[in-house]
């Protein structure tokens, strides 16, 4: 009554007894009584609540992370959730790395404080990450001519750089692999950096459509930024080989583009850092300017830590300069400042040779297990399937993930009947599978790819 009667201008229920003849607005008519005298009739308001933000409509799903939602609300005990890349043990169970568990506590025997960071971030991060990246030698390094800004993770590093892009390069186009990780188009999109996509998956070989992708880059507008995934390209698993590398890097020199690496999976999907930042480095040593973003969620396995880097390889010590202080003043009203905990550990475990040498110990671990689970689906596969079908290209792909072949409603079966959760792209986390886990898997892609159309 209270919100009607304001609706109407009255302040209280004592307005409406002072003055009943207020009451001159609504859509209900009816005779007014106050302590038993009739004041005739009367229009009586009805008070609708709308909420300013009528006009905002509910988002859909994220369809990565909109997988997990659904797995956790699944009660069936045979599920497997393969959809988010995040590694986890033999017993499908998060796995916190040792040398993380030791840089913990040097930092907390340290007692460091909890002051802000600098815009750039943590220098010892910036210094370690990209002697890590380029290596430690690297004349680019030793020269200056690489802008190093600590990020939040690779999702805030590509995000800082499209903001970049957007600012100083307005007419440049950013050029996107198909398909390509699902948050990329999202980052241009909201940078308002304009994008097209160049060819690399051939779903006739469930391969690398070479000969697409150098088209499509040399067809694009002079000056192009071309997004590249620095190894185990996510969702495919599917690189180029060393030769593939220095072809795709002669077409960019031709055509005057910017290189630009999205390199989440350096040390995890080999098993060794220098060869996962082979292509980066190749580059580099071409003298091209080039962006890099890092991210540390999946070869530490610092998910939440939110800790990556965006590098800008520069011609001069005087450009890398002024790149920096540009990436500093899109960052300020961004976030302000970068987190300091991950920061720290990656420092911590880079900078310290024995830390270093047993994170090398773990990652090959890990991608090893990866490497188990890929061999043993494919057994699997063609032991079950009488079809003839070659199942092969699952052993050419790399990384934690593999990608199919499998269409939406393929993909829609496997979840709906098997109860395996996974992207609608036929995109699957193996590093989300255990061995145990692989047969199971492989009855229900031979179940989906021959009989749901």
């Amino acid at each position: 009554m209270a919100s009607a009667m304001l609706s109407l201008g009255l302040s209280s229920p004592v307005a409406l007894l002072d003055n009943p003849k207020r009451l001159g607005v609504g859509k209900s008519v009816g005779d007014l009584f106050v302590k038993g005298k009739m004041y005739g009739r009367v229009r009586m308001a009805i008070a609708v609540n709308v909420s300013r933000f009528e006009g905002v409509t509910m988002a859909p799903p994220d369809p990565i992370l909109g997988v997990s939602e659904a797995f956790k609300a699944d009660t069936n005990d045979l599920k497997l959730n393969l959809g988010v890349g995040a590694y986890r043990t033999e017993d499908l169970q998060p796995y916190v790395l040792n040398v993380v568990k030791k840089a913990e506590k040097l930092m907390l025997e340290k007692g460091e404080n909890k002051e802000y960071l600098p815009i750039e971030g943590l220098a010892a991060f910036n210094k370690v990450t990209t002697e890590l990246l380029l290596g430690a030698d690297n004349v680019a390094i030793q020269e200056g001519r690489v802008a190093t800004v600590q990020g939040l993770s690779g999702t805030g590093s590509l995000r800082l750089a499209a903001a970049f892009i957007q600012r100083y390069f307005p007419e440049a186009k950013a050029l996107i692999s198909s398909p390509t990780w699902g948050n990329h188009k999202n980052i241009f999109n909201d940078a308002r950096v304009p994008w097209s996509e160049y060819r690399y998956y051939d779903p006739r070989t469930v391969g690398l459509d070479f000969d697409g992708m150098i088209a499509d880059i040399k067809a694009a507008p002079d000056g192009s930024f071309v997004l590249l995934h620095g190894c185990a390209h996510n969702p495919t698993g599917i690189d180029p080989t060393p030769e593939q590398w220095e072809n795709i890097a002669d077409v960019i020199q031709e055509k005057n583009h910017i290189p630009f690496f999205d390199v989440a999976y350096q040390g995890f999907a080999s098993g060794s850092l220098d060869e996962d930042a082979s292509s980066v480095r190749m580059f580099v040593a071409r003298g091209m300017e080039l962006l890099v973003a890092q991210s540390y969620s999946k070869n530490l396995g610092l998910y939440a830590e939110r800790i990556g880097a965006i590098n800008v390889v520069c011609s001069s010590p005087d450009a890398a300069s002024r790149v920096k202080s540009q990436l500093k003043r899109l960052a300020r009203p961004m976030y302000s400042n970068p987190p300091i905990h991950g920061a720290r550990i990656v420092a911590n475990v880079v900078g310290d040779p024995t830390l270093f040498n047993e994170w090398k110990e773990e990652m090959e671990l890990m991608a090893g297990r990866i490497k188990n689970v890929r061999q043993k689906l494919f057994d699997n596969l063609s032991e079950k399937d009488k079809s003839g079908k070659d199942w092969s290209f699952i052993l050419k792909q790399i990384g934690m993930f593999s990608f199919t072949g499998l269409n939406k409603a393929q993909s829609d079966n496997m979840t709906n009947k098997w109860h395996i959760y996974m992207t609608k792209d036929g995109r699957i986390s193996l590093a989300g599978l255990s061995l145990s886990k692989c047969e199971y898997l492989a009855d229900a892609i031979i179940d989906s790819f021959h009989n749901v159309s």
